[in-house]
């Protein structure tokens, strides 16, 4: 609970931030932002919960829908499965009153953590349907990592046919995934002593791979990670997104 004087001051702050200009119609903003750490094992449910609470404490003039139960509207970019970090998660708002994105940033930063943050707030040039790719990094930690195993592993993610169970609204089916991916490498960290792959693969709404499911091909067809779950161990990722010509998304 907030000490009487900090709430005292969120009322205050909450009417100046009323009294703005207003806009009409009200304006969308995009706010670019990192999830990594523990931060990354947060659902979409959570991090929608999340959002709601940091726009409120931070009294940004955000647009409420209409109707029996008015709530703040956000729009998340593609998603994001559950253990996966990323520098790249992009979330529109709209607010209805006049205030500057760098402003905007600035104030939920405020409230947000070290792994949980915003990166930039910009007028968005884009739509999300525009997005056609996204790039990963994976980081695998797995008994006999090598530079043969990562040759090993390129190969098999760059040669047709590799079929994986995909699962989708629809529900599962058997799909060669290599058609998903634009470009891949992989090479051997000895100092980390990780098999690091580096790939950029489909992310539209209609096509879409989960990086999982190149874990998924690693496991199925190497053998990686099938030891001791203590010791053996990966990291996914989302380092970029680019629009469906690979230029950037904004």
């Amino acid at each position: 609970m907030l000490p009487e004087s900090k709430t005292n001051g969120k009322l205050i702050e909450k009417k100046r931030v009323k009294a703005l200009p207003e806009l009409e119609p009200p304006r969308t903003v995009r706010l670019k932002f990192c999830k990594f750490g523990t931060l990354q094992y947060i659902s979409h449910l959570d991090l929608q919960t999340a959002f709601n609470r940091i726009i409120n404490r931070a009294c940004l003039p955000v647009w409420y829908t209409k109707g029996f139960n008015p709530h703040i509207k956000l729009v998340f970019s593609t998603p994001l499965s559950v253990g996966t970090e990323s520098v790249c998660e992009y979330l529109d708002i709209r607010i209805d009153r006049e205030m500057s994105c760098e402003e905007i940033k600035d104030r939920l930063n405020a409230e947000m953590t070290d792994e949980f943050y915003i990166t930039e707030a910009y007028l968005p040039e884009n739509d999300f349907c525009d997005i056609g790719w996204a790039s990963y990094e994976i980081s695998i930690h797995t008994d006999g990592a090598s530079e043969e195993l990562a040759q090993k592993a390129k190969k098999l993610l760059t040669t047709s046919p590799l079929v994986l169970t995909k699962k989708s609204k629809s529900g599962e089916k058997e799909v060669d995934i290599i058609p998903f991916i634009k470009s891949i490498s992989a090479e051997y960290d000895a100092k980390k002593d990780s098999v690091d792959i580096k790939t950029t693969v489909k992310a539209s709404s209609t096509e879409y791979l989960n990086p999982e499911l190149i874990v998924t091909g690693l496991r199925k067809y190497l053998g990686v990670l099938s030891g001791d779950p203590v010791t053996e161990y990966y990291s996914i990722m989302r380092t970029a997104i680019f629009k469906e010509d690979m230029t950037e998304f904004r």
